[in-house]
């Protein structure tokens, strides 16, 4: 039986005045048509393209649970779970690909 791998991720723009949290079976394909505006929506609108963070759940149904906890959160939360992974608050998206945390 094959394991699947869903992921938990949160965004920013340029400034990180702006995040958005979502849940994808495929990070560096989503996080790409992020970063390019592939798709239509909130990031393309805000231009939401840098990786902050990222989770990584083998069962959908806690991965959809948690992506709603965390967008229901208080900005200074999100900036907290950021940091306790990327304290340097950088890009993990490069070259097409995720830095691992």
């Amino acid at each position: 039986m094959r394991e699947y791998q869903y992921y938990v991720y949160i965004l920013s723009n340029k400034n990180h005045t702006i995040f958005y949290t979502g849940v994808t079976s495929d990070l560096i394909k989503r996080i790409y048509e992020h970063s390019h505006e592939l798709a239509d929506g909130f990031t393309k609108r805000y231009h939401i393209h840098k990786l902050m963070y990222y989770e990584i759940h083998s069962d959908i149904e806690i991965a959809i649970k948690r992506e709603k906890t965390i967008k229901k959160w208080k900005r200074e939360w999100k900036w907290n779970l950021i940091d306790s992974v990327n304290p340097l608050r950088q890009n993990l998206f490069v070259n097409n690909n995720i830095l691992p945390i």
